[in-house]
């Protein structure tokens, strides 16, 4: 009883071992939810550059196409590069995309949002699952950013706001490409997101909901450009 009670403490230690190995030989991406430059919380009172006191309820968004740059001119390109980000799972915010090769990272790029491709091909399983409430059911397509909330300057039902920033078809197409640069080695990098830049554009006494695409939607996607910056 007590070798079989050491087998599987070593057993656990091997595996964690293993584990952090695996961690530590390759390379991450870690995105960081914020509030002008501070850690955000759900359903935290926070006052924008506009003097509207608000409060997130909900982030989503899909990151998509993640490329990494290196200084040899090399390029890592990650296959079926979907991933959804979401406030209410913690975990979804950091992923790994390959074997560390201690090569100097010049850029790192990816998408806001699913391509026209995967758009027209319908809904497909993992994070482009239905399920997880970023498809359109009413028009075939995905939500690339979902941010909603309250805040007393919306003249709206319970003074929510509703940003559902998506559309694939021109004119109305409202993926983004982010490119940032890096320039050093890493095993992981660490991304900012800052709702703050976002709110810093909007009155929401007079921009308060956008649910479908047009040209309301395609501002609110080049808002979304500047939320990320590598911290």
């Amino acid at each position: 009883m007590i070798k079989k009670g050491i087998h599987i403490v070593f057993l656990f230690f091997f595996c964690f071992q293993i584990n952090s190995q695996s961690k530590s030989d390759s390379l991450a991406l870690n995105f960081r939810l914020e509030y002008n430059k501070l850690p955000f919380k759900v359903n935290k009172k926070y006052v924008s550059s506009k003097k509207d006191t608000l409060t997130v309820e909900t982030f989503k968004c899909y990151i998509s196409n993640i490329q990494i740059q290196y200084d040899d001119q090399s390029v890592f390109t990650q296959k079926d590069s979907y991933h959804l980000l979401d406030s209410d799972n913690p975990d979804s915010f950091q992923f790994h995309l390959t074997k560390n090769n201690d090569k100097i990272i010049s850029k790192v790029t990816f998408n806001i949002g699913i391509d026209s491709l995967t758009n027209t091909s319908g809904a497909m399983a993992g994070d482009l699952d239905p399920i997880k409430g970023m498809y359109w059911a009413w028009q075939s397509g995905y939500i690339n950013t979902k941010i909603e909330g309250k805040s007393s300057s919306c003249n709206t039902r319970k003074n929510e706001f509703q940003f559902h920033i998506g559309g694939y078809l021109s004119p109305y197409y409202a993926m983004r490409k982010v490119a940032l640069t890096y320039d050093k080695k890493a095993t992981q990098i660490n991304i900012g997101i800052d709702l703050y830049n976002f709110f810093a554009n909007l009155n929401l006494a007079k921009t308060n909901s956008v649910m479908i695409p047009g040209i309301l939607a395609m501002e609110l996607a080049d808002y979304s450009k500047s939320l990320f910056y590598i911290e």
